[in-house]
């Protein structure tokens, strides 16, 4: 996994719609051949990804959210899997 500038703004990727899943009692990715069900930490990160914020907001927005510090490695970790998989894209 490559490392993620903190300073691109991500979004979710085309194909993909982020909602919440009232079945799963879960935020799900979805897309034309399925879904991916989220944890809360993936969709607390993915609903903040609407190309306008970049991962450096996000990470403080998630921070002071829950009240802690530290976050932009797992962030991080997580947007990069994320465009490797096509979820989120980078916003110029």
């Amino acid at each position: 996994m490559s490392e993620v500038d903190t300073s691109v703004r991500p979004v979710v990727g085309h194909g993909f719609r982020l909602q919440w899943e009232p079945a799963q009692e879960a935020h799900v990715l979805l897309y034309p051949e399925g879904m991916v069900k989220l944890n809360a930490s993936a969709a607390a990160i993915m609903s903040r990804c609407d190309g306008v914020r970049t991962v450096a907001d996000i990470v403080a927005d998630i921070e002071q959210a829950y009240g802690v510090t530290g976050l932009v490695a797992d962030v991080s970790a997580f947007v990069a899997m994320a465009r490797e998989k096509s979820w989120l894209e980078w916003r110029e």
